[in-house]
């Protein structure tokens, strides 16, 4: 069984800025150490690409497409499975549990100089109460982030 969760953030930020501190190589790696040090991604933002999100060593994660991606808007990465050993996984059991699954990010304006970051997404029910802690932690670097550049540092 699958959870909706939805978590939101206001940053003192333009959207451009926020949206390029969440997407940044860099600054992805760093605001989403809260969900495990060491992450990263390979592939494209793009609409239609594929991407991966891949743990310390590149062995482990999860295979994604870009659902939608309207910049400094709105972005949809849709969960085709998992990637065990560095092998994509799209049908066994645990993958169909991500499988599926969509990751939605919303930017509004939140007042002059105010970006509102909205995320809306699934996750397995047995991984829900982490995702819930790690989901705010996430979001409150992201804001640090997007703040200090914000300000030219």
């Amino acid at each position: 069984m699958k959870e909706k969760l939805h978590f939101e953030v206001e940053i003192e930020a333009p959207r451009a800025v926020v949206w390029d501190a969440m997407l940044g190589d860099d600054t992805y790696r760093d605001w989403t150490s809260a969900f495990g040090e060491g992450g990263y991604y390979e592939g494209s933002w793009e609409k239609g690409k594929r991407i991966r999100f891949l743990g310390p060593g590149g062995s482990g994660g999860m295979v994604s497409e870009i659902a939608e991606n309207r910049a400094h808007e709105y972005l949809s990465i849709h969960h085709l499975g998992i990637i065990n050993e560095g092998l994509e996984d799209t049908t066994s059991d645990a993958a169909r549990d991500w499988a599926q699954v969509y990751e939605n990010y919303t930017f509004r304006d939140a007042g002059t100089g105010f970006t509102r970051v909205e995320v809306d997404t699934e996750t397995p029910s047995d991984h829900a109460e982490a995702f819930r802690e790690m989901w705010p932690r996430g979001l409150a670097r992201l804001k640090e982030i997007a703040e200090r550049a914000a300000v030219g540092g």
